[in-house]
């Protein structure tokens, strides 16, 4: 009787490439294929085999090639006699396909047992034959020893394949490793490169060391102190020796109790160098515990913060000048309010009064005061950097003769200035006058300084500042005036103060201490910056540093004659301030000049009669009011009357506040009559050229 046969196998899917086993494959047992036409031998042969592989049978070739598409046999049983394509080939096919012709083949066959058809079977691949009817221990027997040999191989493959991967996963480690490595050395290499630039010591030391001896240092040791490593173990004092002397108590103290209080070390302190001079140091430690907590040693850096620290005392000295020159030109403001009421009323009194011999020394000597007090503001202004600068080009060389002839009969006989003017020095962009006040100012410091005699000496400098160059110097080419004097010279604590205003070494009576002040305010006014080097017995050297100029044409420095100023006619005239007495005095001058005067105490009332259409000359105001500074009242007048002359007065010369306008006229306070004159003069032509 026949029997169907049963299904057997997974899904259809492409077989595996030669060597290949496919992870389902790996773990599933082995297989035989039985292709017979005849159920019952199918039947037969898989009760036979079942206990010895898994068996999938076929009954045409056509279905015996579908099966091959699906799995991997250990041994293929085929028959040779079948309807439509018979057993030789199906053979021919399997044989023809890489993927399948190293599957052993056995033939089984009820006839043609002769040689012929032997050999045919040989020939197109088969290792055996099984003749039917098939004895089942013989069948059983080939078929185990293919079935043993497929389960041998498939475990050799299995773990050579283990190898493989192993392998694979071996140089895949090694060449990560290989990789961090590399990337490590560089990370060394690169960190190695950045310690090397900076001014920057590591170091690692024991908590119970009674004197600092670290064990370990690396990084710019002896760059950054100029002693070699070797040096801490042969001098265990050396690092609380070179202690600056005002550091050294303070520091061992609060180093000890950052010690006893089991924590990390923070110290900045100056220390000395092995070229003698003090450095900052940042000393920064933390403290290393194992693992059950009980402290190991200290690891820590110590780094040169020098340049950092000379950066923040710069900022501080610029903060304190700028507070002190605020100060200084408010004082100036108020004071040139009083001088230019006590000046006017002196020339009033003058003009007004008959005066006797007595009277008029009297009066000479009191404005001759008043006098002084206004050049002491102006001293003051040039410290606020608020004072009126006409900066133009200067030649040094004709600066230097003028300089020279006026302090010849100042120096005395016991000090000499020694010049030396470079012939390729450039010319210097400022206010030759004012230039000209302060290197007599910094000769005359340097002649006093010197007592019992000396040589001053005046030498000039071209230099070209890059980016970042020289702190307070923008990029750009600058001249230098040097004065250098051979006297004591100054401590740094000193050298510190020494342009403060009023600060001065003199004694008593000696000096106002404005002289560096202004020259200070001055040159920074004028773009450039001031260097002072000084030190103990060996003299000082000022450097004033200002911006270049194209040289003056021929016709700049030819002295320039002016024609004698026409009469002024009687005008009608709006002036506002608002202190009065300086009101007063200014309207009284104005007054017996001829002119008509209409006050106002303060820029809201001015611009009211402004408003009111009132027919005004000339606007004369303050500058500094409150509410309406002055140049809010020109500002609103010219709205109004956009030809009117004006003047501005003020006392707190600071050209960066003052309106944006070139008809306007700037008078400084305290002023004289003739001045005031030459004032309304100018400010009358430029409305005549406005009209024009």
């Amino acid at each position: 009787m026949n029997m169907p046969a049963k299904p057997v196998g997974p899904p259809l899917r492409n077989q595996p490439a030669p060597g290949e086993l496919l992870l389902g494959e790996r773990s599933a047992p082995a297989r035989v294929l039985v292709v017979d036409d005849d159920e019952n031998n199918l039947l037969a042969i898989r009760t036979v085999l079942e206990d010895l592989a898994e068996v999938v049978t076929a009954s045409s070739g056509d279905e015996a090639l579908r099966q091959l598409l699906r799995h991997e046999f250990a041994v293929i049983l085929l028959d040779v006699y079948m309807p439509g394509m018979d057993g030789y080939e199906v053979a021919g096919i399997i044989r023809g396909r890489e993927q399948s012709r190293r599957i052993p083949i056995v033939f089984l066959s009820a006839v043609n047992k002769e040689s012929a058809h032997l050999l045919r079977g040989y020939a197109m691949g088969a290792v055996d034959y099984v003749f039917k009817p098939v004895e089942p221990v013989v069948l059983r027997s080939k078929v185990s020893v293919f079935v043993d040999l497929f389960v041998m191989r498939r475990e050799i493959e299995r773990k050579a394949l283990q190898e493989r991967e192993l392998l694979d996963a071996n140089l895949k480690a090694n060449a990560e490793r290989l990789r961090v490595e590399r990337e490590l050395r560089i990370a060394e290499q690169r960190q190695a490169a950045i310690i090397d630039s900076l001014p920057l010591v590591l170091y690692r030391e024991t908590i119970e060391a009674e004197e600092r001896v670290p064990y370990e240092v690396s990084g710019n040791f002896a760059t950054v102190t100029g002693y070699d490593p070797a040096v801490l173990g042969e001098t265990p004092t050396l690092w609380r020796d070179r202690l600056h002397p005002d550091d050294r108590d303070r520091i061992i103290a609060d180093r000890a109790a950052q010690h006893a209080a089991g924590n990390g070390v923070v110290l900045e302190y100056r220390w000395q160098c092995a070229d003698g001079g003090y450095r900052h140091f940042l000393d920064q430690a933390v403290l290393l515990r194992d693992a059950d907590g009980r402290a190991m040693e200290y690891a820590g850096s110590l780094l040169d913060v020098s340049d950092r620290k000379d950066l923040e005392n710069k900022l501080i000295q610029a903060q304190k000048m700028d507070a002190i020159g605020q100060l200084t030109g408010g004082i100036a403001h108020d004071f040139n309010n009083l001088l230019a009421a006590v000046l006017g009323g002196l020339a009033l009194i003058e003009k007004r009064a008959t005066l006797s011999d007595d009277h008029r020394r009297i009066l000479d000597m009191t404005r001759r005061a008043a006098e002084q007090g206004s050049e002491l503001v102006g001293r003051l202004l040039a410290f606020a950097r608020k004072q009126t600068l006409e900066p133009a080009p200067v030649d040094l060389a004709l600066l230097a003769e003028a300089a020279c002839d006026l302090l010849t009969h100042t120096l005395g006989g016991l000090v000499t200035c020694d010049w030396h003017i470079a012939d390729d020095v450039w010319c210097a962009y400022a206010d030759e006058a004012q230039l000209e006040l302060a290197l007599m100012n910094l000769i005359i410091n340097a002649r006093d300084a010197m007592a019992e005699g000396g040589t001053i000496t005046v030498t000039t400098a071209n230099r070209t500042i890059g980016p970042d160059e020289q702190p307070g110097l923008a990029p750009g080419d600058y001249v230098g005036l040097i004065v250098s004097d051979h006297g004591p010279g100054m401590a740094p604590d000193i050298l510190e103060r020494v342009l403060e205003p009023f600060f001065t070494t003199k004694p008593t009576g000696k000096g106002t201490g404005l002289g560096l002040s202004m020259v200070y305010g001055f040159v920074e006014q004028s773009g450039g910056a001031i260097r002072i080097d000084s030190r103990v017995d060996e003299g000082t050297k000022v450097t004033m540093w200002l911006p270049r100029a194209e040289r003056p044409s021929e016709a700049t420095k030819a002295d320039e004659t002016q024609a004698p100023a026409p009469e002024t006619p009687p005008l009608r005239i709006l002036l506002v301030d608002d202190h009065a007495a300086v009101r007063a005095t200014t309207a009284a001058l104005l007054q017996d000049s001829g002119h008509e005067i209409v006050e106002a105490a303060d820029g809201g009332k001015a611009l009211k009669l402004l408003a009111a259409k009132q027919a005004f000359d000339l606007l004369i105001t303050d500058y500094a009011m409150p509410n309406v500074s002055g140049a809010e009242v020109i500002a609103g007048s010219r709205k109004m009357r956009p030809t009117l002359p004006a003047i501005m007065i003020t006392g707190y010369a600071d050209p960066a506040a003052l309106p944006a306008t070139r008809r306007v006229t700037l008078l400084a306070k305290p002023f004289t009559p003739a001045q005031m004159g030459e004032a309304i003069q100018k400010a009358l032509t430029r409305g005549a050229a406005a009209l024009g």
